[in-house]
């Protein structure tokens, strides 16, 4: 059920249903959230630094027949997020941290975003996480309107230019927005998942936000 929200008096559009943290700023007058979250304290950079060369005069490097194999590649960045069992189908877009160190977030509540310094979907390793939209009252229902109906079984499918990742639902789950996992959500090492994140629960008029966050967790395969 979407959640659409009176317009403020005195105030210009806003997007609602953010994760916490995830401030966009629609017009000069209002700010979407309170509550802004660092996800990983000063913004990273915009490209990585360039490997290191071998020094003049090295010797060549040769591959070791008896060294284990790489990890297969990853399909690449998402496109597109699947899940039938709610009629999700959003396009996907990269979204990176401002100069604040705030996650950005995509303008279009139609679009899903996906933290562009973490794993991709269908790593090896890490949390790859997309975070959507819940609502606005001028754009109407965003991608995740629907997120809790998710059920532990339910098929998540991200799309990218290398293929397909199939992912499992494994847990949904509300958390106070106080008590959100960052760190654990975000992290880069651990079992391979994708996390998707919206907000949830009722809407404090006086924060200007959702009070609680909807988080999902699923399996590759």
């Amino acid at each position: 059920m979407a959640r659409i929200l009176p317009r403020p008096a005195g105030r210009g559009p806003a997007l609602v249903g953010l994760i916490v943290g995830l401030v966009l700023a629609i017009g000069p007058a209002w700010v979407g959230l309170a509550d802004v979250l660092a996800v990983g304290g000063a913004a990273p950079p915009a490209t990585p630094p360039a490997a290191a060369g071998p020094p003049p005069g090295a010797a060549p490097v040769t591959t070791d027949p008896t060294a284990p194999a790489r990890p297969a590649p990853t399909p690449g960045a998402p496109v597109r997020v699947r899940a039938p069992a709610i009629g999700l189908d959003a396009p996907v877009v990269s979204v990176g941290v401002r100069t604040d160190g705030q996650m950005e977030v995509p303008d279009r509540v139609a679009d899903v975003g996906w933290y562009r310094f973490g794993p991709t979907p269908g790593a090896s390793t890490g949390s790859a996480v997309l975070a959507g939209h819940v609502d606005d009252r001028v754009q109407g229902a965003g991608a995740f309107v629907d997120l809790g109906g998710l059920r532990p079984g339910d098929e998540v499918t991200v799309d990218a230019p290398g293929g397909a990742v199939v992912h499992r639902v494994r847990e949904v789950r509300t958390y106070s927005k106080e008590a959100l996992p960052v760190a654990d959500l975000f992290r880069e090492t651990g079992p391979s998942r994708l996390v998707l994140v919206t907000c949830d629960g009722p809407f404090d008029t006086d924060a200007g936000r959702y009070r609680d966050n909807l988080v999902v967790v699923a399996d590759p395969g």
